[in-house]
C-alpha cells in the first residue's frame, strides 16, 4: 500500500526583547547559567508577572504580516505539566483565545507559489534549558520567561523538503521584520513537527508523534524524513504507531522516543488569574500594520518589475533584508540594476562568506561600490581589473578611484592614444590582416590580443574593437 505523510508545524519564535515577557531580567541569549533570573522568572511565590508591551508589538507585527485575524482580546492561561526546566510547574501561555486566528504563510518551490494555512498565532513564556552533563543534567533558567510567539499550522505538509522551505520562508519573515534573529543554533527559532501517515487518497489522520530537537533546516528535512519511513515500516509490518514525543539525535540521525504525547486536556489549561486580559485597541493595531516593512514577497516581485531582474537574481536579493536595502542603494546612486545583482550576488556575497561578516558590517558602502562599478561602465578600469580594486577596498576601506590609480589599473579608452598602437599592430601582422580580409573572422581576436599586449594590458577592448574595425575597414 502507498502511504502519504501529513505534517503540521508549530514554530516557537523567540522576540528580540531587551527584557523578558513578564519580568525586567534580560533576555539576551548566553551569559553565566541562572544570573538573569529573579523571582518572577523563577516561580517564586508571591511574584507577580506583568506584560511586557513590546512583546505584544512584536507578536502584532508577525500576526499582521501573516494575515492572521487578530482579536481585539486575547487571554492567558496556564499551561500545567512537570518538567525540571519549568519552575512554576505550568507556562503561562494562550490557549482558547489567542492573539491571532488563521492566516498563512507563503513560500516559492519549484518556481511555484506555495501556501500553508496556520491555525493560530499566540504569545507564550519559554521554558528554561536543561544542560546534560556525565551523569547528570543541570538547569539554566536564563531562558525561562523568555518571550515566545508560537505559529501553528494546519497538518497540510505532505514533503519534508517542503517544511523544510516553509521553515526558512518563516525565518526570513521575522527576521525582516526584525523581531528575531532567527538563529536555530542558539534556539531563537525552534520547530517541532506533528508527523503521520494515512493511506493515499484517504481523508483521516493516523496517529500522530511530535518530533522535537531539529535546529536547522537540514535537521527539519531529515528528522521528518526518517520518522515517515519509520512509521510506514511499523504499518507494514502490522505494527501500530505509539502516540508519542520524540528528539532527533543529530549524532545517529534517528528519533529517539522522550515522553508519551500529551492531548490538550492533559495540560489542564485554565486563565491565568494574575494577568488581565490582553487588549487591542483597533489604533494600535493600525499603527502596527502602518509601520510593516515591505515584506519579501512583495519585494521580490518588485524588483523583477522595477529593475527587469530575473526571478531567481530577485530571490537572491531579497533572501535577508539588509541584503536587498544595499543593493537598492548601489542602484540608486547610478549602475544599472542587472550590473549590481551581478555583482552584489557574486563578489559581495562572497566577501562576506570569506570573512564571515554581516551585510551591516561590510566595509564597503553602497556609494563606493557604485562609484567603482561606474568606472567600469565609463571605460575608466576594466572589468577584470575592478574585481582585484574590490578586493583592496574589502581589506581596505579606501575609495575606488583612488585605488585604480595606486594600483596602475587605470583603463585607457582615448581613441587619440590608442589608433597608433593599432596601426603599428596593423603593419607589423600584414598576413594576418590579410587572412581577416580574406574572410577568416577568427583572426579578428588575434589582433585584438596584440594591440591590448602593446598597450600592457591597459587598453580598453571595447576602443581596440572599434578602431581595428574602422582601420581595417578603411584599409581595405
Amino acid at each position: 500500500m502507498e502511504y502519504e505523510p501529513v505534517i503540521g508545524l508549530e514554530v516557537h519564535v523567540q522576540l528580540r526583547t531587551a527584557t523578558k515577557i513578564f519580568c525586567g531580567c534580560r533576555a539576551a541569549y548566553g551569559g553565566a547559567a541562572n544570573a538573569q533570573t529573579c523571582p518572577v522568572c523563577l516561580g517564586l511565590p508571591g511574584a507577580l508577572p506583568v506584560l511586557n508591551r513590546q512583546a505584544v508589538e512584536y507578536a502584532l507585527r508577525l500576526s499582521v504580516a501573516l494575515h492572521s485575524s487578530v482579536k481585539g482580546v486575547s487571554i492567558f492561561a496556564r499551561k500545567n505539566y512537570f518538567y525540571p526546566d519549568l519552575p512554576k510547574g505550568y507556562q503561562v501561555s494562550q490557549f482558547e483565545r489567542p492573539l491571532g486566528r488563521g492566516g498563512e504563510v507563503t513560500t516559492t518551490i519549484d518556481g511555484r507559489l506555495h501556501t500553508l494555512p496556520l491555525i493560530r498565532v499566540h504569545l507564550e513564556e519559554d521554558a528554561g534549558k536543561l544542560v546534560h552533563a556525565e551523569g547528570s543534567s543541570l538547569v539554566d533558567l536564563n531562558r525561562s520567561g523568555v518571550p515566545l510567539v508560537e505559529v501553528v499550522t494546519a497538518p497540510a505538509l505532505h514533503a519534508p523538503e517542503h517544511a523544510a522551505r516553509f521553515m526558512q520562508a518563516l525565518r526570513q519573515l521575522v527576521r525582516y521584520l526584525d523581531i528575531c534573529d532567527g538563529n536555530m543554533e542558539e534556539g531563537s527559532l525552534r520547530c517541532d513537527a506533528n508527523v503521520s501517515i494515512r493511506p493515499r487518497g484517504a481523508l483521516s489522520l493516523g496517529t500522530k508523534t511530535e518530533v522535537k530537537n531539529m535546529n536547522s533546516f537540514k535537521a527539519v528535512e531529515r528528522a521528518l524524513r526518517f520518522e515517515i519511513d519509520r512509521q510506514i515500516n511499523l504499518v507494514s509490518h502490522g505494527r501500530a504507531v505509539v502516540h508519542e514525543t520524540l528528539l532527533w539525535d543529530e549524532r545517529t540521525n534517528r528519533v529517539l522516543p522522550m515522553r508519551g504525547k500529551e492531548e490538550s486536556l492533559d495540560y489542564r489549561y485554565f486563565p491565568e488569574p494574575d494577568l488581565f486580559p490582553l487588549r487591542v485597541e483597533y489604533e494600535w493595531l493600525a499603527a502596527v500594520k502602518q509601520a510593516l516593512p515591505e515584506l519579501p514577497d512583495l519585494r521580490r516581485e518588485r524588483l523583477i518589475r522595477q529593475y527587469a531582474l530575473p526571478p531567481y537574481d530577485a530571490e537572491v536579493l531579497t533572501s535577508e533584508r539588509p541584503l536587498a536595502d544595499y543593493f537598492e542603494a548601489v542602484v540608486r546612486c547610478g549602475p544599472d540594476g542587472k550590473t549590481v545583482a551581478n555583482w552584489v550576488m557574486g563578489e559581495v556575497l562572497r566577501s562576506l562568506r570569506e570573512r564571515k561578516l554581516a551585510m551591516d558590517a561590510f566595509p564597503v558602502s553602497p556609494e563606493g561600490l557604485a562609484d567603482l562599478l561606474l568606472a567600469v561602465r565609463d571605460g575608466a578600469v576594466s572589468q577584470t581589473a575592478a574585481k582585484e580594486v574590490f578586493a583592496r577596498m574589502v581589506s581596505t576601506g579606501m575609495d575606488a578611484r583612488a585605488l585604480i590609480a595606486e594600483m596602475g589599473l587605470a583603463q585607457i579608452s582615448d581613441r587619440d592614444a590608442l589608433a597608433p598602437l593599432v596601426e603599428r599592430v596593423l603593419a607589423r601582422e600584414h598576413t594576418h590582416v590579410a587572412e581577416y580580409r580574406a574572410g577568416k573572422s577568427r583572426v579578428f581576436g588575434y589582433l585584438v590580443g596584440q594591440v591590448m599586449r602593446e598597450a600592457g594590458g591597459k587598453a580598453n577592448p571595447d576602443t581596440i574593437n572599434e578602431l581595428l574595425r574602422t582601420l581595417l575597414g578603411n584599409d581595405g
